[in-house]
């Protein structure tokens, strides 16, 4: 029978088909959000190896070393946003990566706790220059349609990858040769993604913005810093300490005065034009939800994987290559979809997606079933990636051109405030497990039983996600 459709695929095909500059800009864009994406998971799993070799004093004072980077890279975020459409999103994107090469060149010849956090403050603040810069770059180079749904996927699917093959990298760079080295590889991706950013073709910036808001980035900057230094520390000092308590309840006021102070500036840091859209907003929150389950529920993996099945952490690093295959998978396929049924329909079938893969960890036994894992994680990695390419996508959708620096940058923030899914799904599966354990040791069975509460827990928070986005945007926002 004849496809009388036919032609019209091969039409939308060739509509996203890149041209070479267009290849140029993809390949950089997407290498600098792939260094980033590994940036943190490849230093976690070397944090052992690093802490016996420069002689911190504590596991807290080691756990600086991911923290040092979390901080600056999400609290100066918006700041970073809005001074791409000040100076420009190219020439603020070159400058990030080029000081991410640097800092991760000191990183690896640092030799005290000192020197190195001080190099992780530096990729960290570097890290908030790259991440709105380069959404906002692709949404410059990219107008609305095929070619930039297809970037935008291919970008989801390299940050998760870049996450996933961090772990793996991590363990075996550390084991086989130093950890000094997976700073090494972070310098030359660096110095790769420069390369592509001094070869970028010349991209007109909005000249509407010409002032910054001070007070605004002041508050911006020093809210989000007390809200994500204390959800980092809640499931380590305790959710009721002050040292949790007082850093979020500061953090929450420091933003409420930061909205009162963008009502009346002239030029605002944030336009609340902008941020009170149906399209960021929600998507926004839609964001946090995807990253926050999903970051979480990979650590509880991970104990899944060392602490019942016994794994090492190189056998636990390999156990992600079905999640970070399935990113890959869903990153060749969601411009496709998105272009089919709209960028709303397509998060409500992401966070579905996700959330049924990851409530389906319930069934993850106390013995190695590998087929169980891998089916599990990767669809919930399948999922996580067309959520996030789609969630971008509707946020992005619409801005003006002068706006497109800072919706990059909100666009990117919920990934650095996932860090509550992590401190949230881990305090739920230690409760879980003390409450199994009673007063004796927790055995493997116990332990199990308190990441099965974590796991379904995150899968429900995603499926929930799923029905807002059909009531919070479907109405609202154009697909």
């Amino acid at each position: 029978m004849h496809d009388v459709q036919a032609p019209q695929r091969r039409a939308a095909i060739a509509e996203a088909a890149f041209t070479a500059r267009e290849r140029l800009v993809v390949v950089t864009l997407c290498c600098a959000t792939f260094m980033c994406g590994l940036d943190f998971s490849i230093v976690t799993v070397a944090l052992p190896d690093i802490g016996s070799g420069l002689g911190f004093s504590s596991a807290g004072t080691l756990q600086w070393v991911a923290t040092a980077s979390l901080l600056p890279s999400a609290s100066l975020l918006p700041l970073f946003a809005r001074i791409a459409d000040l100076v420009g999103r190219k020439r603020l994107f070159t400058l990030g990566v080029m000081a991410f090469t640097l800092f991760s060149v000191g990183a690896a010849v640092a030799n005290s706790p000192v020197v190195l956090i001080a190099a992780r403050i530096g990729q960290g603040t570097a890290a908030a220059m790259i991440a709105p810069a380069a959404i906002a770059l692709m949404t410059g180079y990219f107008k609305e349609g095929p070619k930039r749904a297809r970037a935008l996927g291919l970008n989801g699917a390299v940050m998760s990858l870049g996450f996933v093959l961090g772990a793996l990298g991590g363990g075996v760079i550390t084991s086989g040769f130093s950890w000094r080295w997976t700073m090494v590889t972070l310098g030359v991706i660096g110095a790769l993604a420069l390369a592509g950013a001094l070869a970028l073709p010349a991209i007109e910036d909005s000249s509407a913005v010409r002032r910054l808001d001070v007070p605004g980035a002041l508050l911006a900057t020093m809210g989000l810093f007390g809200l994500v230094f204390g959800i980092s520390n809640g499931s380590d000092q305790g959710w009721a300490s002050f040292e949790v308590l007082g850093p979020i309840v500061g953090g929450l006021a420091l933003l409420a005065a930061f909205l009162l102070v963008e009502r009346r500036h002239p030029a605002p840091l944030v336009p609340l034009t902008v941020l009170n859209q149906p399209s960021v907003k929600w998507s926004g929150l839609l964001g946090v939800i995807t990253f926050g389950m999903c970051a979480g529920t990979t650590v509880l993996l991970s104990l899944y994987m060392q602490n019942v099945l016994g794994f090492t952490p190189v056998e636990a690093g390999l156990s992600y290559l079905g999640e970070g295959m399935a990113a890959v998978i869903g990153g060749m396929l969601v411009a496709r979809l998105l272009s089919r049924f709209g960028g709303v329909k397509m998060l409500m079938a992401g966070l579905f997606v996700q959330g049924a893969g990851t409530a389906a960890m319930f069934a993850l036994p106390e013995n190695v079933n590998l087929p169980a894992l891998l089916v599990t994680s990767s669809v919930m990695g399948l999922g996580h990636v067309f959520s996030v390419v789609s969630f971008i996508t509707v946020m992005t959708t619409g801005v003006s051109e002068r706006d497109q620096g800072v919706v990059g940058g909100l666009s990117q923030l919920p990934q650095y405030v996932a860090a509550i899914g992590v401190s949230g799904l881990s305090a739920i599966a230690a409760a879980r497990t003390g409450a199994l354990s009673a007063d004796s040791a927790p055995s493997r069975a116990d332990v199990l039983g308190g990441l099965h509460a974590g796991m379904v827990t995150a899968g429900v928070v995603a499926l929930a996600g799923a029905l807002l986005t059909g009531a919070l945007l479907r109405e609202r926002t154009r697909a």
